[in-house]
């Protein structure tokens, strides 16, 4: 099916939708499951999808696959190009959706498994949780689960590979910003005012001593501000200097202690320069935790599909978030990267010209067959 998974894949990309808007995209995706001869649920998050197999008495599994795309404009010069500007598959999402409809066509023909399999097509990852949303409306309550298993390709890690490890693949995903509050002046009279950018700068410099000297060197933890919005001409000193960014972790002990130490420093110092600071933190994302028996058995359906010399068992946990991870923190499962090849030509994830690698396709659909009818019992 290698062919027709990489016209779906293609078409998609063509095709991408952002978070909560991929009404195309979940009809596309549904279409395809019901002419397999899936039951199909829609609606859940607004745009989710849910394919449901039955194959006879035996427990159920979960397999997701996440559909939007990302705001941003495509640099690539192909066939299949994003014809929305401004949007783009980034991410291989289209890629997701391809292999596990490729696994569910082929699950529905062969059924050699005795059990359930719900086939998850979640929409807003990026951002935006539509897995903690699909929960919410109800996912396993009306399609419950014994495990549930996510997927993401991984440029820099080989086609034909696959990195999975027990414990934490992912970090928790925060966001803070902060509006730092002086008082305007005459650039050439600074001392007539309140520097709301000097005291941002320094608001700045002090809050990465929050992960080299607030925490354990042993623990792991970034603090990036990412924005930084002050004044509108040469010399006139403005009023406020809005600072946001973003913090990641992997124990809760310190996701936990960041929201406290970026208050204390960030009002600390602009009380030192006169100022003001009023911090606003979100918490997005729970750190990525892979249960331990289901790594296991993720494990050994990718050494089936690759050889277990091509089953990286320990990869480095990225810093990047995953919002799988709400659905991890409900029921037991695993994550696993799948090899995109190399990041040459720019194919790192988020990019302008990044594109999925398409030979990774079969790869990532028999790892979702063969997980399938190894976690299930064998049909008698």
């Amino acid at each position: 099916m290698t062919d027709e998974m990489t016209a779906w894949r293609r078409h998609l990309h063509t095709h991408p939708e952002t978070a909560f808007e991929e009404h195309e995209t979940a009809a596309f995706v549904a279409e395809r499951l019901a002419s397999f001869g899936i039951d199909v649920d829609t609606g859940l998050a607004g745009t989710g999808v849910v394919g449901t197999l039955v194959a006879g008495d035996g427990p159920a599994v979960g397999l997701r696959a996440d559909m939007d795309a990302l705001h941003i404009a495509e640099a690539n010069e192909l066939d299949y190009r994003s014809v929305h500007p401004g949007r783009m598959h980034a991410c291989g999402h289209g890629g997701h959706m391809a292999m596990l409809l490729g696994a569910a066509r082929y699950l529905a023909e062969t059924r050699a498994f005795s059990g359930t399999v719900h086939f998850i097509f979640q929409p807003a990852e990026e951002n935006e949780g539509g897995g903690r949303a699909m929960i919410e409306d109800g996912l396993f309550r009306q399609f419950p689960v014994e495990a549930v298993y996510g997927m993401h390709n991984w440029p820099g890690m080989p086609v034909g590979w696959f990195g999975v490890r027990p414990g934490p693949m992912m970090a928790a995903f925060d966001i803070f910003e902060i509006v730092v509050d002086g008082h305007g002046a005459h650039a050439a009279m600074p001392h007539l005012g309140v520097d709301a950018i000097v005291t941002g700068s320094a608001i700045v410099g002090a809050l990465q001593t929050i992960a080299s000297r607030a925490t354990d060197p042993l623990d792991s933890a970034v603090v990036s501000v990412t924005r930084f919005q002050a004044g509108d001409t040469w010399n006139v000193l403005p009023d406020r200097a809005v600072l946001a960014g973003t913090t990641r972790s992997f124990r809760p002990e310190v996701r936990d202690s960041l929201e406290p130490a970026i208050r204390r420093i960030a009002g600390a110092i602009a009380e030192a320069h006169g100022a003001t600071a009023d911090v606003h933190y979100e918490r997005r994302y729970p750190p990525t935790i892979n249960d331990a028996a289901e790594t296991e058995r993720a494990a050994a359906a990718a050494a089936a599909v690759v050889g277990a010399d091509n089953v990286e068992r320990d990869p480095r946990p990225s810093m990047g978030a995953e919002d799988f991870a709400f659905m991890l923190n409900e029921v037991p499962g695993a994550y696993v990267w799948l090899g995109n090849g190399g990041r040459d030509g720019g194919c790192t994830l988020h990019n302008p010209r990044y594109d999925f690698n398409d030979a990774a396709l079969p790869i990532g659909a028999s790892y979702w067959a063969t997980l399938v009818e190894s976690v299930l019992p064998q049909r008698t």
